[in-house]
Protein backbone atom coordinates (compact mmCIF):
# COMPACT_ATOMS: atom_id res chain seq x y z
CA UNK A 1 0.00 0.00 0.00
CA UNK A 2 0.88 3.32 -0.97
CA UNK A 3 2.01 5.94 1.54
CA UNK A 4 1.36 8.58 -1.55
CA UNK A 5 -1.01 10.94 -0.13
CA UNK A 6 -4.34 10.58 -2.12
CA UNK A 7 -4.95 14.01 -4.65
CA UNK A 8 -7.95 15.63 -3.75
CA UNK A 9 -10.90 15.26 -6.50
CA UNK A 10 -11.95 19.15 -5.53
CA UNK A 11 -8.27 21.00 -5.42
CA UNK A 12 -9.00 23.85 -7.46
CA UNK A 13 -12.67 23.63 -8.25
CA UNK A 14 -15.10 26.36 -6.61
CA UNK A 15 -16.74 25.65 -3.56
CA UNK A 16 -20.69 25.02 -4.30
CA UNK A 17 -21.11 28.61 -2.73
CA UNK A 18 -20.83 31.75 -3.89
CA UNK A 19 -18.08 34.17 -2.67
CA UNK A 20 -19.48 36.72 -0.48
CA UNK A 21 -19.85 40.53 -2.08
CA UNK A 22 -17.77 43.24 -1.28
CA UNK A 23 -18.51 44.90 2.22
CA UNK A 24 -19.62 48.60 2.07
CA UNK A 25 -17.01 51.16 3.57
CA UNK A 26 -18.02 54.83 4.31
CA UNK A 27 -15.57 57.09 2.74
CA UNK A 28 -15.36 61.00 3.65
CA UNK A 29 -17.72 63.13 1.05
CA UNK A 30 -14.89 65.44 0.96
CA UNK A 31 -12.61 62.60 -0.72
CA UNK A 32 -15.02 61.25 -3.51
CA UNK A 33 -15.39 63.38 -7.01
CA UNK A 34 -19.14 62.88 -8.24
CA UNK A 35 -22.02 62.61 -5.38
CA UNK A 36 -25.04 62.82 -7.41
CA UNK A 37 -27.24 59.32 -7.00
CA UNK A 38 -24.36 58.09 -4.04
CA UNK A 39 -25.59 56.42 -0.91
CA UNK A 40 -24.86 58.33 2.09
CA UNK A 41 -24.39 58.59 5.44
CA UNK A 42 -24.81 61.23 7.42
CA UNK A 43 -23.78 61.81 11.31
CA UNK A 44 -22.12 63.41 14.36
CA UNK A 45 -18.89 60.86 15.43
CA UNK A 46 -20.14 60.04 18.74
CA UNK A 47 -23.63 60.65 18.51
CA UNK A 48 -24.45 58.29 15.54
CA UNK A 49 -25.15 57.92 11.73
CA UNK A 50 -28.07 57.67 9.77
CA UNK A 51 -28.22 55.83 5.99
CA UNK A 52 -30.51 55.20 3.56
CA UNK A 53 -29.99 58.27 1.97
CA UNK A 54 -29.12 59.51 -1.47
CA UNK A 55 -26.87 62.52 -2.76
CA UNK A 56 -27.30 65.68 -5.18
CA UNK A 57 -24.43 67.47 -6.59
CA UNK A 58 -22.21 69.41 -3.84
CA UNK A 59 -23.42 72.86 -3.47
CA UNK A 60 -21.21 75.97 -2.14
CA UNK A 61 -22.11 78.52 -0.51
CA UNK A 62 -19.36 81.30 0.86
CA UNK A 63 -16.92 79.27 2.34
CA UNK A 64 -18.97 76.11 3.38
CA UNK A 65 -19.30 73.15 1.00
CA UNK A 66 -23.03 71.18 1.77
CA UNK A 67 -24.39 67.88 0.50
CA UNK A 68 -28.05 67.62 -0.59
CA UNK A 69 -29.04 64.42 1.25
CA UNK A 70 -32.36 63.08 0.13
CA UNK A 71 -34.03 60.21 1.58
CA UNK A 72 -33.70 57.01 -0.44
CA UNK A 73 -37.98 56.86 -1.39
CA UNK A 74 -37.67 60.25 -2.32
CA UNK A 75 -34.59 60.40 -5.06
CA UNK A 76 -36.23 57.40 -6.39
CA UNK A 77 -39.47 59.21 -6.70
CA UNK A 78 -37.35 62.11 -8.24
CA UNK A 79 -35.82 60.13 -10.49
CA UNK A 80 -38.70 58.20 -11.85
CA UNK A 81 -41.02 61.14 -12.29
CA UNK A 82 -38.71 63.74 -13.00
CA UNK A 83 -39.92 66.07 -9.71
CA UNK A 84 -38.12 67.95 -7.77
CA UNK A 85 -38.13 67.35 -4.06
CA UNK A 86 -37.05 68.84 -1.00
CA UNK A 87 -33.43 68.32 0.34
CA UNK A 88 -31.66 69.12 3.68
CA UNK A 89 -27.96 70.45 3.09
CA UNK A 90 -25.66 68.77 4.98
CA UNK A 91 -22.17 70.16 5.98
CA UNK A 92 -19.60 68.12 3.71
CA UNK A 93 -17.50 67.13 7.08
CA UNK A 94 -20.65 65.30 8.39
CA UNK A 95 -21.58 62.85 5.22
CA UNK A 96 -19.99 60.02 4.30
CA UNK A 97 -20.66 57.73 0.79
CA UNK A 98 -21.22 54.27 0.63
CA UNK A 99 -18.19 52.75 -1.19
CA UNK A 100 -17.19 48.77 -2.11
CA UNK A 101 -14.77 47.62 -0.19
CA UNK A 102 -12.19 45.18 -1.70
CA UNK A 103 -13.33 41.30 -2.63
CA UNK A 104 -12.16 38.49 0.20
CA UNK A 105 -12.09 41.24 2.90
CA UNK A 106 -15.23 39.85 4.46
CA UNK A 107 -14.85 37.54 7.66
CA UNK A 108 -16.09 33.88 7.62
CA UNK A 109 -18.15 32.71 10.44
CA UNK A 110 -19.67 33.52 13.56
CA UNK A 111 -18.55 36.47 15.38
CA UNK A 112 -18.47 36.99 18.63
CA UNK A 113 -19.75 40.47 20.27
CA UNK A 114 -16.20 41.49 20.33
CA UNK A 115 -14.70 41.38 17.51
CA UNK A 116 -17.66 43.39 16.12
CA UNK A 117 -17.31 46.28 18.72
CA UNK A 118 -16.41 49.39 15.99
CA UNK A 119 -15.48 53.26 16.92
CA UNK A 120 -17.44 55.73 16.93
CA UNK A 121 -15.33 58.15 14.82
CA UNK A 122 -17.27 57.17 11.92
CA UNK A 123 -19.49 55.15 10.25
CA UNK A 124 -18.27 51.16 10.63
CA UNK A 125 -17.60 49.45 7.52
CA UNK A 126 -20.80 47.26 6.88
CA UNK A 127 -19.87 43.17 6.11
CA UNK A 128 -21.97 40.93 4.19
CA UNK A 129 -24.37 38.40 6.10
CA UNK A 130 -25.83 35.60 4.32
CA UNK A 131 -29.28 35.58 3.88
CA UNK A 132 -29.66 32.23 4.70
CA UNK A 133 -28.16 33.15 8.41
CA UNK A 134 -30.83 36.41 9.14
CA UNK A 135 -34.27 35.84 9.98
CA UNK A 136 -35.83 38.90 9.35
CA UNK A 137 -35.74 39.79 5.49
CA UNK A 138 -38.71 41.77 3.68
CA UNK A 139 -37.30 45.23 3.40
CA UNK A 140 -33.84 44.46 3.50
CA UNK A 141 -30.66 45.66 0.97
CA UNK A 142 -30.14 42.33 -0.80
CA UNK A 143 -27.36 41.72 -3.15
CA UNK A 144 -27.11 38.64 -5.39
CA UNK A 145 -24.05 37.06 -6.59
CA UNK A 146 -24.30 34.86 -9.77
CA UNK A 147 -20.89 33.31 -11.35
CA UNK A 148 -18.90 36.20 -9.32
CA UNK A 149 -21.19 39.10 -10.59
CA UNK A 150 -22.98 41.14 -7.65
CA UNK A 151 -26.18 42.65 -8.32
CA UNK A 152 -27.26 45.09 -5.88
CA UNK A 153 -29.70 47.79 -5.36
CA UNK A 154 -32.24 44.95 -4.55
CA UNK A 155 -34.84 44.43 -1.84
CA UNK A 156 -36.05 41.53 -0.29
CA UNK A 157 -40.17 41.87 -0.29
CA UNK A 158 -40.30 37.97 1.17
CA UNK A 159 -38.79 36.39 4.02
CA UNK A 160 -37.47 32.78 3.43
CA UNK A 161 -39.46 30.32 1.84
CA UNK A 162 -40.09 26.90 0.14
CA UNK A 163 -41.32 27.46 -3.93
CA UNK A 164 -43.27 24.64 -5.74
CA UNK A 165 -40.07 22.89 -6.78
CA UNK A 166 -39.14 23.06 -3.44
CA UNK A 167 -36.28 25.05 -3.50
CA UNK A 168 -35.46 27.61 -0.93
CA UNK A 169 -35.64 31.17 -2.24
CA UNK A 170 -36.94 34.50 -1.27
CA UNK A 171 -38.65 37.39 -3.54
CA UNK A 172 -36.78 40.51 -4.46
CA UNK A 173 -37.72 43.65 -6.47
CA UNK A 174 -35.17 46.36 -7.85
CA UNK A 175 -35.54 49.29 -5.19
CA UNK A 176 -37.41 51.59 -7.96
CA UNK A 177 -39.67 48.77 -7.65
CA UNK A 178 -39.62 48.49 -3.92
CA UNK A 179 -40.02 52.40 -3.44
CA UNK A 180 -42.83 52.89 -5.97
CA UNK A 181 -44.66 50.29 -3.63
CA UNK A 182 -44.89 52.95 -0.87
CA UNK A 183 -45.70 55.99 -3.15
CA UNK A 184 -48.32 54.51 -5.80
CA UNK A 185 -49.41 51.27 -4.07
CA UNK A 186 -48.38 49.87 -7.25
CA UNK A 187 -47.20 46.13 -6.26
CA UNK A 188 -43.33 45.30 -7.31
CA UNK A 189 -42.47 43.40 -9.98
CA UNK A 190 -40.75 40.59 -7.86
CA UNK A 191 -38.42 37.53 -8.77
CA UNK A 192 -37.71 34.28 -6.91
CA UNK A 193 -33.61 33.60 -6.13
CA UNK A 194 -32.30 30.81 -4.40
CA UNK A 195 -31.57 32.10 -0.75
CA UNK A 196 -27.77 30.80 -0.95
CA UNK A 197 -27.09 32.87 -3.91
CA UNK A 198 -28.14 36.08 -1.99
CA UNK A 199 -26.76 38.80 0.87
CA UNK A 200 -27.36 40.84 3.79
CA UNK A 201 -25.49 44.11 2.20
Amino acid sequence: MSREPMPDPFAGQPDWAPRPPRPIVPAPAGTVTDLRGRRLIVGFPGAGWRGDLRADDRIVQGSRTYVPAIPEQEWYRAESEQIEVFAPLVPIERVWVETLGDSGTSPSGHRDVISRLVSLDAPATRMPVPAVDVDALSGRRIVQVVEGVERRDLRAVTEVHTNADGDICVRLATELEWYRWAWSGQAPKTLEVPVHLLWIE
